[in-house]
């Protein structure tokens, strides 16, 4: 018989049940559970078997097929007739941090959606914490029925000291010891796409410990093509989550990676790279569905990896390879999918009731053969996680933030020009422009009309003192300032703003809450989200937190920027990893050419 432990289910070792699963296959013990007259889809051949029965010992699927004869007293029966019978659903990379949430609360909240595995880079806690952050993301998921799959962080820090201050390092040597941990699967995705194409040792030796231990290597490769293209998969790296363009989609995929579609909050590659499948017909199994950055407002109102397979639908994927996108193909990736990925002997019993495979809405959802979740809701009572003390007193600076932190200084008259940093809504991508903008009493002065405004960078892990301060277009901002420390990768903390007064305040609000995001104008707070996990995250509900997020959504729309998640895009603007210009507290940082560069030209 299967275990328990502390009421939480104890999922079984293969080797240790498999007496017990043929027994219930052929009839000699009796099933657990029973799923009867359902409409089976089955992912390993594309079909869909019409009132076939499932039956499950424990945690683990025993026998598909007609299972009457597994049927005893005790077994719980549940009647899917005129329904789809699914495999659960499989997040290929999320990093959990960016829904800033708990890994306790976003279970709470995709669970029901029919999510019962997830992929997980932590690496925007490990940036903060080190390898402590990535133990305590793992120590938690024990308690959790969501199955919690981790990558270890490759890059951290992102890039090298030369460029910003991170909070926390994890070196090769940390990799190989973390590699043996029963919670990871492989290394996370390696941003880092310039050392591995010229060989840096440091890059390529957590590469080497990862070959070794026999794991996956996930990657992280914006536009990389050709001759690069294949030195970077020459490494071993197996896939990438960040193509944004049809083509660049059919070169991976004929390099061999797995190409991951990022439908998330603020990037949404969906409708694009997808053409790859329903233009291009090449074969689906390597496509993998994932969300990348899942905010908790849009779980809510949209969903997880079910939204992405009604998405794919939309896009004209048939809804069966849909299915396997998040599904089978995710688990084979991984080399998982003899336990989970499918609806099959001797697989893990996450399974799906769907009542229709286009709408896909998910009636109920089975985790370890344990009913979970009905209708959208829970059924089972998840207890919240404690958080250290540690991870709470995360904002380390010199001193509050003034006024005059924000001033750029010149012995210039009349115009100079500047480097720019240009946004765009929805693209991980920005550009370098150069514009000019007038000097007042020996400032460069911002200028509303062109939508140039200021940004800077304050770090927070070291108390070095280090500001940055450059100029950002593309947010539309008349007045007021927004920060915030959630700030890829290294997670500083970033604030944009018209008015050098409003930047100070809010910088200075972070500073006393541990962390968050926040909205000012005139010297007052508009909103505010507090995030005092690791700067990172709320142990609040999915709910409560939407709610904080619409405000503050809300008072960007005050400030005058339109966009939809206005503060996921100016958090990735200290991530010098990828095209053209970023900030970080250490300057402007062309990616490009891979070099701090100054804010005036020609200086």
């Amino acid at each position: 018989m299967m275990k328990t432990t502390s009421g939480i289910p104890y999922r079984s070792k293969l080797h240790e049940v498999l007496d017990d699963l043929i027994l219930t296959a052929t009839g000699k013990i009796k099933a657990d559970l029973v799923i009867r007259n359902g409409k089976l889809v089955n992912v390993y051949t594309g079909e869909i078997l019409e009132e076939f029965d499932v039956a499950v010992k424990g945690d683990r699927i025993a026998l598909i097929g007609d299972a009457a004869h597994t049927i005893g007293p005790q077994t719980k029966i549940i009647d899917a007739s005129g329904k789809f019978i699914v495999p659960g659903l499989l997040d290929g990379h999320i990093h959990i941090e960016s829904t800033m949430l708990t890994l306790t609360e976003f279970a709470k909240a995709v669970l029901p959606r029919g999510t019962t595995g997830v992929f997980i880079d932590p690496h925007e806690i490990a940036n903060v914490l080190g390898v402590k952050g990535v133990k305590l993301m793992a120590e938690e998921a024990k308690a959790l029925p969501l199955k919690v799959f981790i990558c270890i962080p490759s890059c951290v820090p992102a890039t090298s000291p030369e460029f910003e201050t991170a909070g926390a390092e994890i070196t090769a040597e940390d990799i190989e010891k973390m590699l043996k941990w029963s919670e990871v699967i492989g290394l996370a995705e390696v941003m880092n796409y310039p050392g591995v194409i010229e060989g840096d040792e440091r890059i390529l030796s957590k590469i080497r410990a990862t070959l070794r231990a026999g794991k996956v290597i996930e990657g992280h490769a914006p536009k990389l093509l050709g001759a690069k293209l294949c030195a970077y998969a020459a490494s071993g790296i197996s896939s990438c989550h960040e193509t944004t363009s049809r083509n660049e989609g059919l070169e991976k995929l004929r390099t061999g990676l797995t190409l991951m579609i990022r439908e998330g909050s603020a990037w949404k590659d969906l409708a694009e790279v997808i053409k790859v499948i329903t233009k291009d017909k090449l074969d689906s199994r390597r496509v993998v569905l994932v969300t990348d950055d899942k905010h908790p407002e849009d779980l809510i109102k949209e969903g997880h990896v079910d939204h992405l397979i009604r998405r794919a639908i939309e896009e004209g994927v048939d809804p069966v390879t849909a299915i396997q996108m998040a599904t089978i193909n995710v688990a084979e990736h991984y080399n998982l999918d003899m336990h989970i990925g499918g609806i099959a002997p001797p697989r893990y019993a996450d399974i799906l009731i769907v009542d229709d495979l286009k709408k896909f809405k998910v009636s109920k959802v089975i985790a370890d053969g344990k009913l979970i979740a009905e209708n959208g809701k829970l059924t089972i009572k998840i207890s919240k996680y404690k958080y250290p003390s540690y991870s709470t007193k995360t904002i380390k600076v010199k001193r509050k933030a003034l006024p005059d932190d924000f001033k750029i200084k010149v012995n210039e008259r009349g115009k100079v020009k500047v480097r720019v940093i240009e946004v765009q809504e929805e693209s991980a991508l920005t550009k370098q422009r150069i514009e000019e903008l007038n000097v007042q009493n020996g400032e460069v002065k911002v200028d509303i009309e062109k939508d140039i405004v200021k940004i800077s960078v304050i770090e927070r892990h070291k108390a070095t003192g280090n500001i940055s301060v450059g100029f950002v277009k593309g947010f539309n901002l008349k007045h007021g300032a927004a920060a915030s420390t959630v700030a890829h990768d290294s997670h500083n903390i970033i604030v944009v703003g018209a008015s050098e007064k409003d930047m100070a305040v809010a910088v200075n609000k972070l500073i006393e809450a541990g962390g968050g995001m926040i909205a000012v104008l005139g010297g007052e707070v508009l909103a505010m989200v507090e995030l005092p996990i690791a700067g990172l995250m709320s142990n609040e509900e999915a709910e409560v937190l939407a709610e904080k997020i619409e405000k503050l959504n809300d008072a960007w729309r005050k400030l005058g920027c339109k966009m939809k998640s206005p503060y996921m895009t100016m958090s990735i603007l200290a991530l010098p990893v990828i095209p053209e210009l970023r900030i970080t507290d250490k300057g402007l940082v062309d990616v490009n050419e891979f070099k701090i560069v100054d804010v005036l030209v020609n200086q």
